[in-house]
């Protein structure tokens, strides 16, 4: 995740669930969506949006309406929070290659911070989030809770 704060700060971060724009005010923020340098939605109106990977897709995502997406789906998850306008868009399945991009319109009067993984940045004006496939992580891993099991009944689960 690459943003850029009202003063020009820039920052960068990993997300390995996802990464959240959130108001930080009581009102709505607005944003502009970009999917690969065009402009697929010239104003959304919500609490906040979503770019969720797979692994992150079975939490903070799914609490927010969006879809659980499989481990191995090569794909990214794109949900509004509390979305206003338009009112019944439920977001949306990338391909996870994909640059989304948002602006953040009136930033001034409608702050808006970003949150990748557990690290945030605030009075965003601009976030641009892409995977990055270069990156190594290491991960703990108990053979007898399998994340891939855990997405696959959460599906079915009532």
């Amino acid at each position: 995740m690459l943003a850029e704060n009202k003063i020009g700060q820039k920052f960068s971060a990993l997300a390995i669930n996802e990464v959240a724009l959130w108001r930080q005010s009581n009102q709505t923020a607005k944003f502009t969506v970009i999917l690969d340098d065009i402009t697929r939605m010239e104003e959304l109106i919500s609490d906040g949006i979503l770019v969720s990977t797979p692994a992150g897709s079975s939490a903070y995502n799914l609490s927010a309406g969006g879809a659980i997406v499989p481990l191995g789906s090569n794909v990214l998850a794109l949900t509004p929070i509390c979305p206003f306008r338009p009112r019944r868009w439920q977001g949306a399945i990338i391909p996870h290659y994909s640059e989304v991009s948002f602006e953040i319109l009136e930033h001034n009067k409608r702050p808006v911070n970003v949150i990748a993984d557990y690290q945030e940045f605030y009075n965003i004006t601009k976030v641009s989030v892409k995977e990055l496939r270069s990156q190594e992580i290491t991960l703990m891993f108990d053979d007898t809770h399998c994340l891939e099991d855990k997405i696959i009944k959460e599906q079915f689960a009532g």
